[in-house]
C-alpha cells in the first residue's frame, strides 16, 4: 500500500514532472490532444525508451493520463489545471526573462 504524502511533498512530486526539458517538451507536445507514444517520439525528436520513461514519470507524478485502444496507447493531459499551469510558466517565463534582461542592463552600468 502506497504512503500518503504530506502536502509538499505532493507538491515536489508535481513540480518534479516539470523540472525536465524531455518532459516539459513532452507535456508540451499533448497540449493540444492525445498523442500516440510514436507521435511523442518524433515530435521531441528522442528514442522511445528515454519518452516511455518520462511517460511513466509524468503519468505517476498525476499530470498525464493514458488512454488504450487496441495496442496503441494515447497520452493526454490529465485536465485542464496541467494545461493551464504550462500556460502560466509560459507567461511567468516572459515576464522573468523581460525582468532579466532589465536587471542584466542595469548590472553592466554598475
Amino acid at each position: 500500500m502506497e504512503q500518503l504524502l504530506e502536502p509538499l511533498d505532493l507538491k515536489v512530486r508535481v513540480v518534479h514532472g516539470f523540472s525536465n526539458k524531455t518532459r516539459l517538451q513532452i507535456l508540451e507536445c499533448i497540449y493540444d490532444g492525445e498523442k500516440t507514444v510514436t507521435e511523442i517520439v518524433e515530435a521531441v525528436q528522442g528514442n522511445q525508451s528515454n519518452v516511455s520513461q518520462h511517460l511513466a514519470c509524468l503519468k505517476g507524478c498525476g499530470l498525464i493520463q493514458k488512454r488504450t485502444q487496441g495496442k496503441y496507447g494515447y497520452y493526454s493531459l490529465r485536465n485542464e489545471t496541467v494545461r493551464e499551469l504550462l500556460r502560466l510558466f509560459g507567461t511567468l517565463t516572459l515576464e522573468i526573462v523581460q525582468e532579466s534582461a532589465c536587471c542584466e542592463h542595469h548590472i553592466e552600468e554598475a
